[in-house]
């Protein structure tokens, strides 16, 4: 066979082979069997009338409902802030090649890692039975220079503050560290062939750069801090659970309520959501899909805390 008449058969040969698609006819059947069951879902919810979304619909912007709501945002921002500052510090700390200071903060991580955060607010809630007065001043029987009563100093706003802000302060130093430890050491070691101290290197190189590995996480955090806030209803603190739940004492619709509880807490952490996906989409820029499925198995297993 000459030369030609392979390479007019060779030329021939792929109009020949026809590309037939793969199917998949179980993912077909299995999408159909999901469909109707969320149309079920969904009409039952509808028809159901125990529900009661008329009642819902009453109290979904209910001035005392919008109170709480209020309320639930600003402890949220207010927790978050003291809380990323406490994690910086207590990150910084556990980095110290000082033992006692990365000992000290190692301790503060355990501590309040390993304990119920619902635990820690029923106990800075009850903290004048522990300390009926709290002074500062010189150590071991000298002057104090603050004594106050425990009952007056820590109100209930500044014990769910407290405990919702020392407990994140170990969650986020864990991510603030997780970001520090991503940093290349090549940096910091050439900011102190510059001559920078450790906290101006800390300052003006690491924490810039941690931040990529940082900021995403956090978002994370933002939204357990939100739903976490519902804890401090149990010592009658008037956030968004409370507040339905003040009203249902009196009223006795206690699901229509709650109904509208869950929807105020499903509006306000899909904002989060949102917000949180264009910030993993900024901040994921130019690491690969491997790498960013690791750092999101790490964001996750740093949020998983609260309840």
């Amino acid at each position: 066979m000459s030369t030609s008449e392979l390479s007019t058969q060779a030329a021939e040969r792929p109009d020949d082979i026809e590309a037939v698609p793969v199917r998949h006819p179980w993912r077909w059947v299995a999408a159909v069997i999901v469909v109707i069951i969320a149309a079920s879902l969904v009409r039952s919810v509808i028809d159901n009338p125990h529900f009661q979304w008329g009642v819902v619909g009453d109290y979904l912007f209910n001035p005392r409902i919008m109170r709480g709501v209020v309320t639930t945002i600003w402890l949220t921002v207010v927790s978050m802030v003291i809380g990323i500052l406490l994690g910086i510090i207590l990150a910084v700390m556990r980095l110290s090649p000082n033992r006692l200071i990365s000992g000290s903060s190692w301790l503060y991580i355990w501590f309040f890692r390993g304990t119920p955060l619902l635990v820690q607010i029923l106990f800075w809630n009850f903290i004048s039975a522990l300390y009926p007065t709290i002074s500062l001043g010189v150590p071991f029987g000298g002057p104090a220079i603050i004594n106050a009563d425990a009952n007056h100093l820590i109100s209930t706003t500044v014990a769910v503050i407290l405990a919702l802000s020392l407990n994140e302060g170990a969650y986020m130093a864990e991510i603030v560290r997780a970001g520090i430890i991503s940093v290349n050491e090549g940096q910091s070691e050439a900011a102190h062939s510059l001559g920078l101290s450790r906290l101006q290197t800390m300052r003006l190189v690491v924490l810039p750069q941690a931040i990529r590995v940082i900021v995403p996480p956090t978002g994370n955090e933002v939204i357990s801090m939100l739903k976490n806030t519902s804890l401090v209803s149990v010592v009658a603190y008037t956030e968004l659970l409370y507040s339905v739940q003040l009203i249902y004492s009196v009223s006795f619709q206690q699901i229509p309520l709650l109904i509208v509880a869950v929807i105020w807490y499903l509006a306000m952490t899909s904002v989060l959501y949102v917000g949180q996906y264009f910030v993993e989409r900024r901040y994921g820029r130019g690491f690969t899909r491997a790498q960013r499925a690791t750092m999101q198995e790490r964001w996750l297993g740093f949020g998983h805390h609260g309840q």
